[in-house]
């Protein structure tokens, strides 16, 4: 089951950095391990507030991994490096913004000013 992969590792108290049975990292811990404590008084709002819990688990993970490999390119002095990283750092800037984890503007000024950088080098 889901909860069962959220368990508790012994890389650390509450640190599950990377699950073999999904192959996905969680960095922020096994946050969806934690009890309901809101006054839900339907089956169905539970439903919701583990759901959102999931939802936003899942985008707050692939933001991180997307501002690290923005920060990573920005980082990048060599041009051949850089030129190669920019279209997979830019697909993972418009599908962040296409699922709503960011504003479209945000990920065209980011785009941006990345290929400014890369063009730069």
């Amino acid at each position: 089951m889901f909860w069962n992969i959220l368990a508790r590792s012994s890389s650390g108290p509450g640190r599950r950095p990377f699950t073999a049975e999904t192959r996905v990292r969680f960095p922020y811990g096994s946050q969806l391990k934690t009890k309901i404590k809101d006054m839900a008084n339907h089956k169905s709002a539970l439903k919701r507030i583990r759901q959102t819990a999931k939802r936003a688990a899942h985008n707050r993970y692939y933001h991180k991994t997307t501002r690290n490999a923005v920060r990573k390119l920005r980082g990048t002095t060599d041009a051949g490096e850089a030129a190669e990283m920019f279209p997979r750092v830019a697909s993972m800037l418009d599908k962040l913004a296409k699922r709503n984890i960011i504003h479209k503007k945000k990920a065209s000024n980011l785009k941006s000013s990345l290929a400014k950088h890369v063009a730069a080098l």
